[in-house]
């Protein structure tokens, strides 16, 4: 295979959507398991919709991710620039090639004559479409004289620059997921190559950037695919080797149908972005899967099973893993629907096979306060008994505050339940039990308890119950007497006669 090469070419207009990051996320794995190159580059030729803050979004959502690029802006600028408003001066002597090759042409047709075309055609009951059945009629260079043509162009009227299609063509596409497509050129528009504001198109841009970087395989989303019949005929008007084309497919709904956008997340209270953004126009902010609490890993891991699978039942794939395994033929044509509950269950998981460190990091960040004084020993040996129940690092929390506060208030349920009439005494007796007890381990507290309770015939029920009740405050967490390891015998004592005296 020749040096593989790929980009990812978002347009910074706001937030990057996840349907973004599967992108890249998908050109970052082809080009590191063919030992390619990964490219950054910003399509920025459409000013009236730039948003300041968007570059800067995506490459930090690229670097949360762990998808770092080789070459991008302000990075390894080996075919730069990278941004294609710093490119503009090299795009025009493209488009008047096509022009002197007369496979585009000048058009100056105003938008009002553009307009009145459209609205006499919807009367009609027809569309107006500036095609080869139509332009031979309009105002463009096809049907004017040298002269004129020059004429215009001295005087600088308007114009904008047409891809002449052919006529009478039948254009045959071979995709990498979708296999041959065949397209009759008759049925094609002539589209926009170069605008009356000195700026390229999509099209033309995207094609010329494309072949002097040096682009090998251009894997982009499936909303691209009308696009390829014109993109394949630039490439052949300008003499160039088409790269190698492949259209993801689109992530749909949870409900299945139509594609996954901002308004669903709204709706349904998940976020459809990596990170918070912030509107700079009215202060919005979206929600991220980062500040959801959401792992890196886990989210990646997500996103490669939107539209691909491994061909096996394995679900859980490091990055590498994924980048060995990854195969654009297992890519599938059809839509991916979307799963918030899929997502939180891949951040469970992740969150059982993540090193504890890295875990540890997290929740010391989200409860620094509350853990202040705790080793990291402590707090990685109260996590590990508590995780496995865990989604989101700040689920930790809840699972396990009574080993760092003691309690200061009981489940009302549970008392009415466990704590009768003699219920006092009988803590009173396990204060005394755990006294004499010298070595304070959960094997030997839970030996000596249970050797008391049998001696007594009181019942587990009558003592177990009530005690942990006190020491954790409600009917919940792991092993007892391990928990009461791990807060200590002094403080076990003091939770036990806390509770008797709240329970008086």
């Amino acid at each position: 295979m020749e040096k593989v090469r790929v980009r990812f070419a978002p347009s910074p207009t706001g937030p990057l959507h996840i349907g973004g990051v599967r992108t890249a996320l998908f050109n970052y794995l082809f080009a590191k398991k063919h030992n390619g190159d990964f490219i950054l580059r910003i399509e920025d030729t459409d000013q009236t919709r730039f948003v300041e803050n968007a570059e800067g979004y995506i490459k930090d959502a690229l670097a949360w991710c762990g998808i770092p690029y080789n070459e991008g802006p302000d990075k390894n600028e080996k075919y730069g620039p990278y941004r294609q408003s710093e490119r503009k001066h090299i795009y025009k002597k493209y488009a008047d090639a096509l022009v002197a090759s007369g496979q585009a042409y000048y058009a100056f047709d105003t938008s009002d004559e553009l307009n009145a075309l459209r609205s006499t055609a919807e009367v009609e009951k027809t569309v107006f479409v500036y095609n080869n059945k139509t332009r031979d009629t309009l105002n463009n260079s096809l049907q004017l004289s040298k002269e004129a043509i020059e004429k215009k162009l001295d005087t600088g009227e308007k114009y904008v620059i047409r891809f002449k299609t052919p006529k009478n063509q039948k254009l045959i596409m071979d995709d990498m997921i979708r296999g041959e497509i065949v397209v009759d050129t008759n049925t094609l528009d002539d589209k926009i190559l170069f605008k009356s504001d000195g700026l390229p198109t999509y099209h033309l841009a995207n094609i010329v950037d494309d072949h002097l970087m040096e682009i090998s395989h251009v894997i982009r989303g499936e909303e691209w695919l009308p696009s390829l019949p014109l993109h394949t005929l630039l490439y052949e008007a300008l003499g160039w080797i088409t790269p190698k084309f492949a259209h993801l497919p689109l992530i749909l709904k949870p409900v299945g149908k139509g594609k996954l956008s901002k308004r669903d997340g709204d709706k349904l209270g998940f976020p459809v972005f990596p990170l918070n953004y912030t509107n700079k126009q009215n202060n919005e902010v979206s929600r991220g899967y980062r500040e959801d609490g959401f792992f890196s890993e886990a989210f990646i891991n997500m996103l490669a099973f939107l539209g691909w699978n491994p061909g096996n039942e394995k679900e859980i794939f490091s990055l590498e893993e994924l980048t060995k395994e990854f195969s654009l033929e297992r890519v599938s044509k059809s839509g991916a629907k979307f799963s918030p509950e899929k997502t939180n269950w891949f951040n469970q998981q992740y969150m059982q096979c993540l090193p504890l460190e890295k875990i540890v990091n997290e929740f010391k960040l989200q409860f620094e306060k509350n853990v202040a004084g705790h080793t990291d020993d402590y707090i990685s040996k109260v996590i590990g008994t508590v995780r496995e129940r865990a989604v989101f690092t700040k689920d930790l929390w809840s699972l396990s505050h009574y080993y760092f506060k003691n309690p200061s208030s009981y489940d009302e349920k549970a008392v009415r339940k466990q704590w009768k009439e003699n219920t006092s005494e009988l803590m009173e007796s396990i204060v005394n039990l755990l006294m004499e007890i010298k070595e304070f381990k959960s094997a030997n507290i839970e030996e000596k308890t249970k050797e008391y309770i049998n001696s007594t015939g009181f019942g587990f029920g009558k003592i177990m119950q009530p005690l942990r009740l006190s020491i954790v405050g409600a009917m919940q967490g792991p092993h007892l007497f391990d928990i009461m390891e791990m807060v200590g015998k002094d403080n076990c004592i003091l939770r036990i006669q806390n509770a008797i005296d709240k329970m008086k």
